[in-house]
Parts: C-alpha cells; sequence; structure tokens
C-alpha cells in the first residue's frame, strides 16, 4: 500500500508543477484582465476539489485534500454532518457503511439500525453519524463509494473533522505563500435541526459551523470561504446569526428525461427527495426546484445567497438519440444506453445569463472523468471531460465542482490558451 500511495503522489507531481504558473493566477479566482471572461467578476472560473481529490483517493480524508492542493486547485469542498459529541466531520452522508469500513467493526455490530438518509427516505439498515462520538469515528477507516483507482486505497485513511481541514490549510498556506478556499455544505439541516431539538447532538448544525468560521477568523465577504446548501433556511439562519461569507445555493433535480431533454422535477413522493428540498416539503410548500431558476426565483436567492449551484445538465441539457422504435439509442455501442455517456449537448439554457443578471456566480456541479462513469460526460464531446470544461467555460460559468480537479486545470489551462491568455 505504501508504494502506491507513493506512486500516486509522484503521479501527481508534474501535474502540478505543469499547472503552477497557471494556477497561481486564480488563488483568488481569476486573471488581472478582467475583460477576458464573461465570468460575473470577470476573472477566470475557479476549479473546486469536489471531496478533495475524489477520483484519486478516498473522499473527505487529509489525503484527498493535500493531494487537490498539490494539483493547484482554488477551493477545496467538504460536506459537513454531525458527530453524537458536536463535532464536524467531513462525510457526505449521515451514515457511515458507504463511506467507511464500519461493517468490519465487530465493537460497533449493535450500532446498526434502522433511520432514515436525511432527507426523508427510509433507510433499513445502517451505522449512523449521530450515534457515535468523534473518537469512535476516527477509529474507522475510509472509503470511495465512487472511484475504482480511489478504491485501492479503502480503509487506509481516517475521517477528519472540519477543523483539521481548516488546519490543514493554514499549514499549506504557511509552506507555499498560496491560500486555497474552503467550500462546506451543510448537508440535511432539517435532519440535524430534528437532532438537536431531540437533544441527540448539543447544537444545531449551523450553530457550530458559524462558530467555527468565526474562531478561525474567516467571517467576512472576502474571506476564503464559500457555505453552500440545498435547503435555503440553513443559509438564511446563518445570515440571521451573523455569517457575513460566501453562501451559495445548490439546485437540485429528480434526474434527466433523456428523450426530451429536460429536467425531471417529480412529485410523486418518491422523487420529491430531489425535486424539492427538504426544509420546502417539511414546511408543506408545493414549489420545486425549478422555481430557483426562474427570475424570481433567482432574485429571491439574492437576498441570502451570493451565488448559485446548478447541476449541469441545467446549463447544457443532454438529449438521446431515438431509434425506429422510440428507444433511446446505444451510441457507444457497449450494448446499453448509458445516460450521459450515449446522449448529446443541447443548446445552452440562459441560466448563466439570468444568474449573472441577478448578481450571481454560477458554480455547478459535478464533473468527472472514468470513462462510463456516473453522469460522465455528452457522447457529443467524445468521452472527453476536457472537451465538456470547454464548453462548459466558454458559457462563462464561474465555478465548477470536479472529482479529477487535475483534468479541470488542464482543460482552464486550455481554455486560457483558447482565448490568448
Amino acid at each position: 500500500m505504501a508504494a502506491r500511495l507513493l506512486a500516486a503522489q509522484r503521479r501527481f507531481s508534474l501535474t502540478a508543477v505543469v499547472l503552477a504558473a497557471t494556477t497561481a493566477l486564480f488563488a483568488c479566482g481569476g486573471s488581472d484582465d478582467p475583460a477576458s471572461f464573461s465570468t460575473l467578476n470577470g476573472q477566470a472560473p475557479i476549479v473546486i476539489a469536489h471531496r478533495g481529490a475524489s477520483t484519486y483517493y478516498p473522499e473527505e480524508t487529509l489525503e484527498a485534500y493535500t493531494l487537490a492542493i498539490a494539483m493547484g486547485v482554488d477551493v477545496i469542498e467538504p460536506d459537513i454532518v454531525s458527530t453524537k459529541d458536536g463535532v464536524l466531520i467531513a462525510r457526505h452522508d449521515i451514515t457511515l457503511n458507504t463511506s467507511t469500513n464500519v461493517a468490519d467493526h465487530p465493537e460497533f455490530a449493535a450500532r446498526k439500525r434502522a433511520g432514515e438518509n436525511g432527507d426523508g427516505e427510509a433507510v433499513a439498515a445502517d451505522w449512523f453519524v449521530c450515534d457515535f462520538t468523534l473518537a469512535e469515528i476516527q477509529t474507522l477507516g475510509a472509503k470511495s463509494p465512487n472511484h475504482p483507482a480511489a478504491q485501492v486505497y479503502n480503509g487506509l485513511f481516517k475521517v477528519v473533522t472540519f477543523q483539521q481541514i481548516l488546519d490543514l490549510i493554514k499549514q499549506k498556506a504557511t509552506e507555499t505563500g498560496r491560500t486555497v478556499a474552503v467550500y462546506p455544505e451543510t448537508k440535511n439541516p432539517t435532519y440535524h435541526y430534528n437532532l438537536w431539538k431531540a437533544g441527540t447532538i448539543p447544537a444545531r448544525l449551523e450553530d457550530t459551523l458559524v462558530a467555527l468560521i468565526k474562531s478561525n477568523g474567516l467571517n467576512s465577504h472576502d474571506a476564503p470561504i464559500f457555505v453552500q446548501s440545498f435547503e435555503p433556511t440553513s443559509l438564511q439562519y446563518m445570515r440571521s446569526i451573523g455569517s457575513l461569507v460566501k453562501q451559495v445555493q445548490l439546485i437540485d433535480a429528480y434526474d434527466v428525461d433523456f428523450k426530451t431533454g429536460l429536467m425531471i422535477y417529480g412529485t410523486a413522493p418518491g422523487n420529491l427527495v430531489y425535486s424539492q428540498p427538504t426544509d420546502w416539503k417539511v414546511a408543506g410548500l408545493t414549489k420545486l426546484f425549478d422555481s430557483m431558476l426562474t427570475p424570481a426565483g433567482l432574485a429571491d436567492i439574492k437576498t441570502y445567497a451570493d451565488g448559485i449551484g446548478p447541476w449541469k445538465p441545467m446549463i447544457v441539457p443532454v438529449k438521446c438519440t431515438l431509434d425506429a422504435a422510440g428507444a433511446c439509442k446505444d451510441l457507444n455501442g457497449n450494448g446499453t444506453f448509458d445516460g450521459y455517456n450515449d446522449a448529446i449537448s443541447q443548446t445552452p439554457t440562459t441560466l448563466v445569463a439570468d444568474a449573472h443578471k441577478a448578481g450571481l456566480f454560477v458554480h455547478e456541479y459535478t464533473f468527472r472523468s472514468e470513462k462510463g462513469g456516473y453522469y460522465n460526460v455528452s457522447f457529443d464531446n467524445g468521452g472527453d471531460p476536457v472537451n465538456e470544461y470547454l464548453q462548459h467555460y466558454r458559457l462563462g460559468v464561474d465555478g465548477v465542482f470536479s472529482d479529477a480537479a487535475d483534468t479541470a486545470l488542464e482543460a482552464r489551462a486550455k481554455y486560457l490558451k483558447e482565448i490568448g491568455l
């Protein structure tokens, strides 16, 4: 294992060197030539390492974040959940089985139980973060749920706290003279609110997060931090308790209708989870995420946030090619229709321009690089993620969330050369 770790680190050393000259321009998100880009602030689009360098190392570990920083990213992104003793840790889920080796720890076998996934859907049996103290969770090894290359290192790295991530950023800034921003997401805020009300965790998630932001000297609009959430009330509450940082409203959908190229925002109970913010559902509201994409919705977001984080087909829709029977064609010839990988990009929407008109930046998610990977790259881009990044950079997006930030940086360097910088 140690040999594989060293090999991976060497593999990216050249990438870091090659990109250093380019990425040094972007510590705060852009070049000195504001006329060169169609982004909101006139600067180059930023590259956000989604859960760290998660294609290569198990996500949301110090090793994944350290590698992303070495690549030259502008921002690293953790999801934030709370332990039983109120410590904020970096995990995408409120459960542990998918992203840790908890199932291999017999001392925790009795902790497995039924519950919910954080969005109101039932979970038959799993281990829940809120049932564990930080000390217990840090006995576990992290796993990669999605990326084969990262799964080689399953179990080797530990779950980390948000404070440890902030300390890593400070350490690297001291070592390199370059500060990388951090982009935490308040994960399942309604779920965490209910845990706090029930006395399961000692404080509300947002209260703990804002306290950490303040204690680390980050509570200003110009600080190298963004806070994101799918639930509007989480961001609104943070503003009400004194958050001054840049805030971002994430926007989701149930799925893509590949036959029409339209987003699916379902109204049935089974698909409201991704069609509507959980806090809206709990409040009995009927409007869905698509209402956020309208001029009125964007204007409302502007009252509590600085930007939006839409899913990438909301910016560049994709659509399949139908055969004589009306079914989506298998364009890549692997014997089955692979969604994104067998779809063709359509005319871009006006979302980027609409958001900019409302004074909101656009950081879209999530770009991945594996061939045939989950929601990877449209067929007309040849399965080449660099082509897809270029397609989106040219539209004026302000930033991209990427699991393979080295590829995002490579594409940005190509884009800069393309426009003469």
